[in-house]
């Protein structure tokens, strides 16, 4: 099959506008990589280069993991952000579903105040939020890192839009079988929808084991820290920041996002195309 030259230049074009964009958006990944393997004399030193002359890997790198309890860090990070999850799926579906296939008054309201949720940084309720945790005496726990967060606005509106994708007809077909509304939720719309949820769960999981606001916020003890919060251990008043380690730390903390998000690419690419087609 012979590709026309007007189409190859649009293809050429497209790959000559991402390609300075990609490598721009790696920059910072790679300079990570190069600081977490280098002696501290040539993380400051001039000319600076990405390889280093000396290789410091290992002792970064067992630095990182001694230094501070790292992974325990990150099975807080785990406990976390699959609590919040699994507490998001089991909240927006079913509200993403009433809002997708059922017809009630206020309808349209309740999603204008949906998306009226996404319009709001998550920083502007943090006093408030901060406040309820505090009556109900969570903070310092797990309960404080997850229960601000189960309810997405985010999740609803992804839901909602690959929900609305789905053909009314199986729905009325599940209904004339005799399954109620919250079966049909979770034996068809969810596991139809299942892109759409590998989508949001690589977003949920990414926003809150990378986040550092609130955390840093609602937890003091060190055995509860996710691992953002946990990175502030190799910073030290006195001596300044060690960044070589705490150069391989960030890479171990990012290391399980990168390689779920590449075994997942595929079905997070569907997932955002389906919820984009209604």
């Amino acid at each position: 099959m012979t590709v026309s030259p007007f189409r190859l230049g649009i293809g050429l074009g497209r790959h000559a506008a991402l390609l300075p964009t990609t490598l721009f958006a790696l920059i910072p990944f790679i300079w990570m990589v190069s600081l977490s393997v280098k002696p501290p004399n040539e993380i400051f030193g001039s000319p600076f280069a990405l390889i280093p002359q000396h290789w410091d890997a290992y002792e970064n790198y067992s630095k990182a993991l001694s230094t501070a309890p790292l992974a325990r860090f990150m099975v807080n990070g785990a406990i976390v952000c699959f609590a919040i999850l699994a507490l998001q799926i089991l909240f927006c579906a079913p509200c993403a579903y009433a809002l997708a296939k059922l017809k009630f008054p206020g309808r349209n309201l309740l999603l204008a105040l949906v998306l009226v949720g996404l319009l709001l940084p998550h920083q502007v309720l943090a006093l408030p939020l901060f406040i309820l945790c505090y009556k109900l005496g969570i903070l310092n726990t797990y309960a404080a890192l997850i229960l601000p967060f189960i309810i997405s606005p985010f999740g609803i509106f992804l839901f909602r839009q690959s929900f609305k994708s789905i053909p009314d007809d199986i729905v009325q077909a599940a209904r004339l079988d005799g399954l109620s509304e919250l079966a049909i939720v979770w034996r068809i719309m969810v596991p139809m929808a299942l892109p759409a949820t590998i989508a949001f769960s690589i977003f949920s999981v990414v926003a809150h084991w990378n986040d550092l606001f609130w955390p840093s916020i609602v937890i003091k003890s060190k055995d509860l820290m996710p691992p953002s919060l946990g990175a502030a251990a190799f910073r030290s008043v006195e001596a300044g920041s060690d960044f070589g380690p705490l150069m391989a730390g960030a890479v171990l903390i990012i290391l399980p996002l990168l390689l779920a998000f590449v075994l997942a690419q595929r079905w997070f690419i569907e997932g955002l195309a389906s919820s984009s087609l209604k």
